[in-house]
């Protein structure tokens, strides 16, 4: 494949990740972030999103297994992974948490476990897009061409 499909199969894979709500416009803020200077920027923002989010949805399955659940760190959690999913434009995963918020407010363990599921969901299917383009943008660079700006 040369360069120029493979620039166009990055743009309609990008717009796709963007109509089917996996990313907002936070994301595109994140890229506009990045420059000759900091090259990696966005998969060094992505990659600690993807470090604390594993270790908040592992602390948030432990929280939810104890016999007596502290609804206010489980919220703690999910406020956090809220925050950082929000920051990299990761929408998916931010809905399901506030969603998640929800169920922690009425300290319904039975929503809160159904929303950890959903969370863990949507945080490995953006993880699993986000690292095919990524792949992409590198494949793109090894063949000599540039990253297109999507629109």
């Amino acid at each position: 494949m040369d360069v120029s499909q493979m620039q166009r199969q990055l743009v309609d894979y990008t717009a796709s990740l963007f109509r089917e709500g996996f990313l907002d416009d936070q994301f595109t803020q994140l890229q506009q972030l990045q420059d000759e200077s900091n090259p990696d920027f966005v998969i060094e923002v992505v990659s600690l999103f993807f470090e604390d989010s594993e270790r908040l949805v592992n602390d948030l399955g432990r929280a939810l297994n104890q016999p007596i659940v502290d609804f206010k760190k489980v919220d703690a959690h999910v406020h956090q992974l809220k925050g950082s999913s929000s920051s990299i434009g990761a929408e998916r995963v931010k809905n399901s948490c506030i969603a998640f918020r929800n169920f922690c407010e009425e300290q319904n363990t039975e929503g809160c476990l159904r929303c950890l599921q959903q969370v863990k969901q949507e945080y490995f299917l953006v993880k699993n897009k986000l690292e095919s383009l990524f792949r992409l943008e590198q494949q793109i660079l090894a063949a000599g061409g540039s990253i297109p700006l999507v629109e």
